[in-house]
């Protein structure tokens, strides 16, 4: 499956409902954290909604995995404004299908995807229910990217004089060594996770992304996405996007909304019994709000 997007082609999954015979269903769109690419865990997540009779769409952002990268933009930089008028053009698409009821489509994201879905869901009506898991609620607080101006200013100069864009890896073992994520479990779950399938996963960001993300501020977004019904899921133990920003930000939020806890820290949320917590909580809750069976 592929879909346009400002000049590029995007790539992904698209899960048909199960069970619903000739009916055009709903369809949730599904799209990942921080550098993370749709074989890290999104195909078991569409699965789950597949089953409760949902569509399922789940795609690469721009420039990473089989995603082509916008024009101007290189391969590897997290720009988190692109990805969200990226989920616009993704639901754009699904509203295209004839097998997807247009006027019932769903947006998921984890980590920094929960962000972007927060985001997308407060200016874009189209999004009629949305789930935002281990969220990424503000970019200041989680990049940790205060006090680098200089650093970023030197590196602007330098694309702006023709320089290829400088790299950091998103993890790496040594702490010593400067990473985008620089905690024990992001190393242990990427270097896990990315192989195999997942082998279109690169252990490297832009420079730049470091300065995207720490301008990105989705909590801000709580407040203006009702009347569209929000669910949270969080970790309260979260390290990588502290669940303690997430819960306070979910007071912000207005009705109709729900918050749901799970034990563990970030990455947990993707195997075990975790995972069975996240994904069953995000199918009903896209099973009610998008009236599955309707």
């Amino acid at each position: 499956m592929e879909f346009a997007a400002q000049g590029a082609t995007l790539r992904g999954w698209f899960y048909p409902a199960a069970g619903t015979g000739d009916r055009a269903a709903p369809c949730v769109v599904l799209q990942h954290g921080f550098s993370a690419v749709k074989e890290m865990g999104l195909d078991r997540y569409a699965e789950t909604f597949q089953k409760a009779g949902l569509n399922a769409l789940a795609y690469d952002h721009p420039g990473l995995g089989a995603s082509e990268s916008l024009p101007g933009s290189p391969r590897q930089e997290i720009d988190p404004w692109q990805q969200i008028r990226c989920i616009q053009h993704a639901i754009t698409y699904a509203q295209s299908r004839d097998d997807v009821d247009p006027d019932r489509i769903g947006l998921w994201g984890s980590s920094l995807g929960g962000g972007n879905a927060f985001v997308a869901a407060a200016i874009d009506r189209r999004v009629r229910a949305v789930v935002g898991q281990v969220p990424m609620i503000s970019g200041s607080a989680t990049a940790g990217a205060a006090g680098q101006g200089a650093f970023f200013t030197a590196e602007r100069l330098a694309r702006a004089a023709g320089a290829p864009p400088s790299v950091i890896p998103v993890v790496a073992k040594d702490p010593a060594v400067p990473s985008a994520l620089p905690t024990p479990d992001a190393w242990t779950w990427f270097t896990r996770t990315g192989t195999g399938e997942a082998s279109s996963w690169r252990n490297e960001v832009t420079v730049t992304s470091a300065e995207l993300i720490g301008g990105f501020e989705p909590g801000r977004y709580l407040p203006l996405i009702a009347p569209t019904p929000l669910l949270m899921i969080v970790a309260p133990h979260d390290g990588t996007t502290p669940g303690a920003h997430a819960t306070a930000a979910y007071e912000t939020a207005a009705h109709p909304k729900k918050l749901e806890l799970i034990p563990g820290g970030h990455f947990d949320a993707y195997d075990g019994e975790e995972f069975r917590l996240t994904s069953r909580a995000a199918r009903d809750w896209f099973t009610e709000h998008l009236r599955a069976g309707a």
